[in-house]
């Protein structure tokens, strides 16, 4: 039977990092070449990292990437290899190389560019008119050959996209690199999608997508190989790098294609052979000489909380490490979301590289204390004890001539914060460690935090997780050992910034507060349309409100990881400045 054995190359590339990566890619085509594969896929804009946003505005960078791409020539020997890099032309394309057997075989520019969510590709790319086919023998050239089509993310995700075009016009095998970031739900949602595909275009689906942390983005890997029958035959491991190499049974789609005349119908109308320019590969290879076996490889698939919780670990891990981080810090205070921040920094650093900070002031209860002494006793975490009274006291009288003749309330409560955060800071400046903001996508979202304060820091690891998550992600860690302890998880959620506060003296409840705040946020509902939800409306029109009228704030929080449908940062972008909607009430009501 004509087989194909593929490769699927799912690395954790650095942008920018063109020789790193292009060291990454030779590695793998070695493997691919031990292997005897015949194909081997990297991911989209493998050679500069994605997305590399402005470097694709310096030409110097463009040739750059042009130079490694050539470097890579001699390692394909015996291979065809499919690069992604951006190609200069007339215009700049982001474009997928296909290498053969030492030669530069052919260029595809990706036609569909995405501006949307967090994409900006229109902004740096022009959209590709290239329709190319491949024709490439099988094993021997006794065996036939096979003809393929390839393909850059975005083409892929439309029906009628440049792939369908491509099955029509004949190919087999339709070959797609991708670098698709991460939110919770789409990694099932892309397998879905990409079967569609497969079964309508009776064709084999090979999608090669990027893995780790870039920023606010996390890309989640899970590259697949799909059959023309839409059932998985490879599938990478999720949230890390991997190598995957699968057989694939080339002969099969033309027996079920003549089983199925429902493409011959509109073949004319979706794509020709006489559209398309047909690239002949040369034999390539060790035709006669037995392959070594390989084991069928189809790694699980990750359940919703689990999938969130290892994004979460990828991106603060590549996020330090990327950044040359070799430590990092938080402050501890023995609530639930810095519990969450600290457990989620010791999995993707290492205990011993996280030092956690107990920063009590006169209102911190003696139970917050303990459990935070005994989570950091648990994880093996460094705890230093940091009191903070002598600096909010020493705030305190030299405020006392400005603030004199008005009453105590937030601003004299949030020098306990900033105080905090200026701590974490210095600890920061003096040793070279990554602070680490804990606060949630709740919080975030109505202004619930502190600027400089407990907002400071240089990653906000759960800036997208509401807190209905962060409960929930806590008891999946649990679940693999219990590293939080229970009074954690159970008592009711305070600041403590005076005497006797809970969260629940200044916002509903988070199980409503996030309701109203997913409808809002995510979906864009109206205050009516909440409403109609059955959600009080004096409750939605004050989040509304919050949450309006605190964007200036959350300009000036740290980059976080994105797992939501819409995370703020450059996924939901409003004006500072607006006066839409009308009811926008002032600032005093948020705690800032």
């Amino acid at each position: 039977m004509p087989t194909l054995r593929i490769a699927l190359a799912q690395l954790d590339l650095t942008v920018g990092d063109i020789e790193g990566n292009t060291r990454m890619i030779e590695r793998d085509l070695a493997r691919a070449r031990a292997a005897r594969a015949d194909i081997v896929l990297f991911p989209e804009l493998a050679l500069t990292g994605y997305p590399p946003e402005d470097l694709l505005l310096k030409p110097r960078f463009v040739a750059m990437a042009r130079a490694a791409l050539l470097r890579l020539l001699p390692h394909t020997e015996g291979l065809t290899a499919i690069v992604g890099f951006p190609d200069k032309r007339d215009d700049l394309h982001n474009a997928a190389a296909v290498l053969h057997d030492g030669r530069l075989a052919g260029i595809y520019h990706k036609a569909l560019l995405p501006n949307y969510a967090v994409f900006d590709e229109d902004r740096y790319f022009a959209p590709g008119t290239t329709r190319l086919l491949f024709r490439r023998p099988v094993a021997t050239a006794a065996e036939g050959d096979v003809r393929f089509g390839v393909s850059v993310c975005e083409d892929i995700w439309y029906p009628t996209g440049p792939p369908e075009a491509q099955a029509a016009a004949g190919a087999e095998l339709l070959l797609t690199i991708s670098a698709s970031p991460y939110q919770s739900g789409k990694t099932a949602a892309r397998e879905r999608m990409l079967a569609t595909r497969a079964t309508d275009n009776v064709a084999i689906v090979a999608f090669c997508n990027l893995v780790g942390g870039q920023d606010e983005l996390v890309f989640d890997g899970g590259s697949v190989v799909i059959d023309e029958r839409g059932d998985v035959v490879a599938r990478a491991s999720a949230f890390e790098e991997d190598f995957v190499v699968t057989d694939v049974n080339v002969g099969n789609v033309f027996r079920q294609r003549l089983k199925d005349p429902r493409r011959r119908k509109d073949a004319a109308a979706r794509g020709r052979v006489s559209d398309f320019e047909t690239i002949a590969l040369a034999p390539a290879g060790l035709p006669g000489q037995p392959r070594p076996p390989i084991e069928r490889s189809v790694a699980r698939r990750l359940g919703p909380t689990e999938e969130v919780y290892r994004a979460l670990v990828l991106a603060t891990r590549d996020y330090a490490t990327k950044n040359g981080f070799e430590k990092a810090v938080l402050g501890l205070s023995g609530g639930v979301d810095s519990a969450l921040v600290a457990v989620i920094a010791a999995d993707a650093l290492g205990p011993q590289n996280v030092v956690c900070v107990s920063m009590p002031s006169r209102h911190s209860s003696e139970h917050s204390k303990t459990d935070a002494a005994e989570l950091a006793r648990r994880l093996g975490q460094r705890l230093d004890t940091i009191p903070i009274e002598p600096a909010h006291q020493a705030y305190l009288e030299m405020l006392s001539a400005s603030f004199h003749g008005t009453s105590p309330g937030v601003a004299e409560e949030n020098l306990q914060s900033r105080t905090r955060g200026n701590v974490l800071m210095a600890l920061s400046n003096k040793f070279g460690w990554l602070v680490l903001a804990t606060g949630n996508k709740s919080e975030m979202a109505v202004g619930y935090a502190t600027l400089y304060g407990d907002m400071a820091g240089g990653f906000a690891v759960i800036k997208d997780v509401p807190k209905g998550w962060v409960y929930r992600l806590c008891r999946y860690r649990n679940e693999l050992s219990e590293v939080i302890p229970e009074n954690i998880l159970v008592k009711p959620p305070s600041a403590e910034l005076r005497p006797n506060q809970r969260d629940s003296d200044s916002l509903p409840g988070y199980e409503v507060l996030d309701a109203i705040l997913t409808a809002y946020v995510e979906r864009d509902h109206s205050a009516a349309e909440i409403v109609a939800l059955g959600h009080d409306e004096q409750t939605v029109r004050h989040v509304i409100a919050l949450v309006d009228s605190n964007e200036y704030k959350r300009r000036q929080a740290p980059p976080g990881p994105k797992i939501t449908g819409k995370a703020f940062g450059k996924d939901r972008r409003l004006p500072i400045t607006n006066r839409y909607p009308a009811n926008v009430t002032a600032r005093a009501a948020s705690d800032s």
